[in-house]
């Protein structure tokens, strides 16, 4: 995996644009074995988990009902959190609410 992330066009908004979070100390945490949302209660039902690329507190996604990773980078300070469903390789950042994907070797994705 790499280090770097860059802006990528998101189906849901009109543009992209700059995010400066995205500097090559941002990494990519490994899945976590049985991940389940750090601030929702046990058994608590969510539609995705993301995982902030700061601290690696795991939360639940915008369209679970906490929305627990949404107010840990807002609580936080802690813009960027990538996904941690099965097959997605993408992140987001919070604060300038940009979809954002792994930048290659080549500088692409």
């Amino acid at each position: 995996m790499t280090d770097h992330w860059r802006p990528a066009p998101d189906p849901g908004s009109a543009g992209t644009g700059t995010c400066g979070h995205t500097d090559p100390g941002v990494h990519v945490p490994k899945r976590p074995n049985g991940a389940v949302c750090d601030s929702c209660p046990p058994g608590a039902a969510w539609v995705n988990l993301l995982r902030c690329l700061t601290c690696g507190h795991v939360g639940c996604c915008d369209s679970s009902a906490g929305k627990h990773a949404h107010s840990h980078a807002h609580g936080h300070g802690h813009p960027l959190a990538c996904s941690l469903r099965p097959g997605d390789v993408w992140a987001w950042c919070y604060e300038d609410e940009l979809y954002l994907v792994p930048v290659g070797k080549d500088g692409e994705a």
